[in-house]
């Protein structure tokens, strides 16, 4: 695989964006949860050839995707995904969007449902910073991959790497493959591959159902 960092040279994405390219088949159907101003579906669609769509809730996101010439869906994920079939699509990708959701284990669920893999990035509440700021100081954490302070934050459930690996063996998804960056993502680091719940600060997952549960 690519290392993220060489990666953003050749794609001219953020390292996170560019690492989730390096995990999608070229002509694979897609569908991007919060897909923001449509930049990784964009290049998916120009250097992979992938055919999808985009929701997002923003719209003056969504008028950024149909200038870039996205299939946008204005919608609010949490609404649900029921116009949505099963395993209709390839890849379901939520970058930085399920720890601000109400319900992310229901979301998740149907992530898997509509989606044959699913692809999460999220920041990592723990983090070692997270833990000296509230183990020692006794406050919510503000770090650089968490910037907002607790009031003003549109995370609704933080959680560590850990946490996040336990609710994929609950809900039945094997975990296929990790990627571990820093808060600017860049690579993490010998330390966050040796590491990743303690010195990794945003995490990419790629998972799917467990064979006998498809």
């Amino acid at each position: 695989m690519t290392p993220p960092e060489l990666q953003s040279d050749l794609t001219g994405l953020r390292p996170d964006l560019a690492a989730i390219v390096d995990w999608i088949e070229p002509g694979s159907h897609l569908l991007d949860l919060g897909c923001g101003d449509g930049a990784l579906l964009g290049y998916l669609q120009d250097e992979k050839a992938i055919t999808g769509y985009g929701v997002e809730i923003g719209i003056d996101k969504v008028t950024e995707c149909i200038e870039r010439g996205i299939n946008v869906i204005h919608a609010d994920i949490e609404a649900g995904l029921k116009e949505f079939a099963d395993n209709s699509f390839d890849y379901v990708v939520m970058n930085q969007t399920l720890q601000a959701t109400h319900y992310p284990s229901d979301l998740l669920g149907e992530m898997l449902r509509i989606g044959r893999q699913g692809i999460v990035t999220l920041p990592n509440f723990g983090h070692w910073r997270c833990r000296v700021q509230l183990g020692l100081l006794g406050r919510m954490p503000v770090s650089a991959a968490l910037p907002a302070a607790w009031y003003d934050t549109e995370n609704l459930h933080l959680c560590s790497l850990n946490d996040f690996e336990q609710l994929c063996t609950e809900k039945g998804l094997e975990v296929l493959e990790t990627q571990v960056l820093n808060h600017n993502h860049s690579n993490g680091g010998l330390s966050a591959r040796l590491f990743p719940n303690l010195f990794g600060e945003v995490a990419l997952y790629r998972v799917t159902k467990i064979r006998g549960d498809q």
